[in-house]
């Protein structure tokens, strides 16, 4: 990646005007268009969103976009929608026992509702308060209770089994941490009482060592900031076996949407370590040590993106792929979604984004370059992706980010026409991401609140 030119976060408003304008288009017209009964809409075929069933983790995403768009335009009718749907459909989210995505459904709604009333945005109203702290409360302890222990600690494990870590589910622990701050914990056999925060930060511990790579000769793949999709362990006695992939194309190289998982996971994580006081870690990992583990992920894997991806910031959807070397040098140019040989991913550029900016204001006061350098890459990141080809224009087309990748080798993607390979589609995580990205950067242009997951909780 090659920082295009230098960008002030006013040199944005523009562009945001428009993009929220096209938010609010495309969720009147998924409202209108979508039979809800069939499903979660997880892509779009032909510029209409459709189901896939695998697990039920985009739901939350696509009410959470409304909540995000209320926040960012101040859109009544659309707050009404997020709030209704939350209340209707989210629910069997916060006791689903078979899934690693609590994070992303329940922060994403009820974790952002509960946050716009802490800021006043919402009529302050105790019980209604309520609801969303015990919604958020029981979630982490769902969440935290698909639990394998190993011998340095443990992990969540994925819905692929209790062998199976996932590099995504970084970004969902956040709701351990949020039901830790609301005072929750998880009781196990015998009343024993389990610490929601220790199994979080246990679960960045293995993400950190298994899932990512610091260059240090683990195996001949061996470099700094690459990730493994799955980490597969032996259940017997918590010995790691070997990397794997679900979504990318192979253990041995990074699927750039777990990257970005990793990059942005990480980095709103440290955000929120910086400020729990010392002593809330008594019983768990040492706070300096955590910060120190979250820190050196989240620059390894920051720095393999801006190394790995093209001018512009936007990936391919494996730096991997097999077909790549049909491309050329196309690291020194930016990003071709209409291509014949491999296809991009916009939703790992949305997603990372944020990690890059995250990570470079973490890194503000310790080493002002790096965090310039870090914070440039996610507003270019964020200008190219304002703009066609990724913006959706089109008004009958659903999707919000275009040229978003759901799973390249199961071949879910819809493929054009007279193309060898997917594009022109959008992605329900895609969607709420780049809308969560737009946030966070339209509110450090109004100098509003600093948009944070953990907005959530009072007085932190």
């Amino acid at each position: 990646m090659d920082i295009r030119k230098p960008i002030r976060l006013s040199d944005l408003a523009p562009k945001m005007e428009r993009f929220w304008q096209l938010s609010a288009d495309k969720i009147h017209l998924l409202q209108d268009k979508y039979d809800q009964s069939k499903g979660s809409p997880v892509f779009t075929v032909e510029g209409k969103y459709t189901t896939r069933g695998w697990t039920e983790w985009t739901q939350g995403f696509q009410y959470g976009s409304e909540i995000l768009h209320f926040d960012a335009t101040g859109d009544s009718e659309i707050l009404r929608l997020g709030r209704v749907h939350t209340l209707q459909f989210m629910a069997p989210h916060i006791s689903h026992t078979g899934v690693h995505d609590h994070g992303f459904n329940n922060v994403s709604t009820y974790g952002n509702l509960l946050r716009l009333m802490l800021e006043g945005r919402l009529e302050q109203n105790e019980w209604e308060r309520h609801f969303y702290e015990l919604a958020l409360k029981s979630s982490a302890a769902v969440q935290s209770s698909r639990w394998t222990p190993i011998p340095e600690g443990g992990f969540i494990y994925s819905f692929n089994g209790p062998h199976s870590l996932f590099v995504d589910t970084i970004r969902t622990i956040r709701v351990l941490m949020v039901g830790h701050l609301l005072g929750h914990l998880l009781y196990g056999e015998n009343d024993r009482r389990i610490s929601l925060l220790d199994r979080a930060l246990k679960h960045a511990q293995a993400t950190a060592k298994y899932a990512i790579y610091y260059g240090e000769g683990r195996d001949s793949y061996d470099v700094r900031g690459r990730t493994a999709h799955e980490s597969v362990f032996n259940v017997k006695d918590g010995q790691y076996r070997c990397p794997n992939a679900q979504q990318g194309y192979s253990g041995f190289s990074t699927w750039t949407r777990g990257l970005a998982w990793a990059m942005c996971g990480f980095s709103e994580e440290l955000e929120l370590l910086e400020r729990i006081p010392d002593q809330a870690f008594e019983g768990t990992m040492n706070k300096e040590k955590a910060i120190g583990i979250m820190r050196a992920a989240a620059m390894a894997t920051c720095d393999f993106y801006i190394g790995n991806t093209p001018v512009d910031g936007i990936p391919y959807w494996d730096t991997g792929a097999p077909h790549l070397h049909l491309l050329g040098d196309y690291l020194d140019r930016p990003a071709d979604p209409f291509n014949n040989a491999e296809p991009v991913d916009s939703s790992a550029a949305a997603i990372g984004a944020q990690g890059l900016l995250r990570l470079g204001r973490f890194l503000k006061k310790s080493d002002p370059e790096l965090s310039g350098s870090y914070i440039q890459c996610g507003l270019n990141i964020l200008d190219r992706l304002l703009e066609e080809p990724y913006l959706s224009t089109d008004p009958d087309h659903q999707g919000l980010l275009l040229h978003s990748l759901y799973h390249r080798p199961n071949g879910w993607d819809h493929i054009p026409d007279g193309s060898l390979i997917p594009h022109g589609e959008s992605s329900m995580w895609g969607d709420y991401h780049l809308r969560e990205l737009a946030l966070y950067v339209q509110r450090m242009i109004r100098q509003e609140p600093y948009y944070t997951f953990f907005g959530c909780i009072e007085n932190i």
